[in-house]
């Protein structure tokens, strides 16, 4: 049997690819049990110092598998306790000091936004479309997206998406703020966008963005996003306490005592 999402680490860097292409990588009871189970384990690792998201084949996520809500779910109660197994893995990457960036290519739609907003920095391809759509098929938002949307665009931004059944194209997702970067790939002979390569170059552009944090302070880099992203839990007195704790604690690590000492000799060099 194919795994459901595939599960790799090399040189610091945890890559997560959604393996389930002839559904668009949409979720059911077997992808959302490996994306709990795989999340941890990334996050676990000591090994790891930054994370990836991507997926196999056209789309990046298409949120839950219809198919199997209709003919393999008892009822509601099913759906809530596969929604509350895919929020797991949610969380353990939102709130850790580890910085995910998000290859996302093609067609992100319904609880597929969740999965991206799980990222720090998201990368899709120039040809990429990204909407809510539950609505659609008599559904309401899950998977993060009433929490994660308002916060990531706006609280009326979001709303359009929720309330309508528009794709954003990838320009417009730039532009809201929804995701970093759109990355084109080569054109084919007529003109026209090669949808493999491009996802290809989105993969690649997604790496690099890795592979940057990898280069230098990926400890600081994640406990920046850390501090971000966990900031609305506490009020503005708290964030200033927890900014001041953490960067005493940054200070005292090898990374920073080393990065600190060769910038302060460069600028003794410099004042000569």
């Amino acid at each position: 049997m194919t795994e459901s999402i595939l599960f790799t680490v090399d040189d610091g860097l945890a890559r997560l690819t959604l393996n389930r292409p002839a559904s668009l990588n949409a979720f059911d009871a077997d992808l959302a049990m490996a994306w709990r189970d795989v999340t941890a384990e990334a996050v676990g690792r000591d090994d790891v110092r930054a994370i990836m998201l991507d997926a196999n084949g056209r789309a990046f996520c298409a949120g839950g598998d219809v198919l199997a809500m209709a003919t393999g779910m008892g009822g509601g109660e099913d759906i809530t306790s596969l929604a509350h197994v895919i929020n797991e893995g949610i969380l353990t990457l939102t709130t850790s000091a580890i910085p995910v960036v998000a290859a996302a290519h093609g067609t992100t739609a319904g609880g597929g936004l969740g999965i991206l907003m799980c990222s720090d920095y998201a990368i899709v391809g120039a040809g990429s479309k990204i909407g809510s759509l539950y609505a659609n098929i008599g559904l309401t938002p899950d998977l993060s997206v009433s929490a994660q949307l308002a916060r990531a665009i706006g609280e009326r931004r979001a709303l359009q998406l929720v309330l309508q059944d528009r794709m954003l194209t990838a320009s417009e997702a730039v532009e809201w703020g929804l995701v970093a970067e759109a990355v084109e790939g080569p054109s084919t002979g007529s003109g026209t966008q090669d949808a493999a390569a491009e996802a290809d170059a989105v993969r690649e552009r997604a790496e690099q963005v890795a592979r940057f944090w990898l280069a230098g302070a990926a400890g600081a880099y994640g406990h920046a996003k850390r501090l971000v992203r966990s900031q609305p839990s506490r009020t503005f007195a708290e964030q200033l306490a927890e900014e001041a704790s953490s960067i005493g604690a940054a200070f005292d690590t090898p990374d920073a005592q080393a990065r600190v000492a060769g910038f302060a000799a460069a600028s003794k060099k410099t004042a000569r």
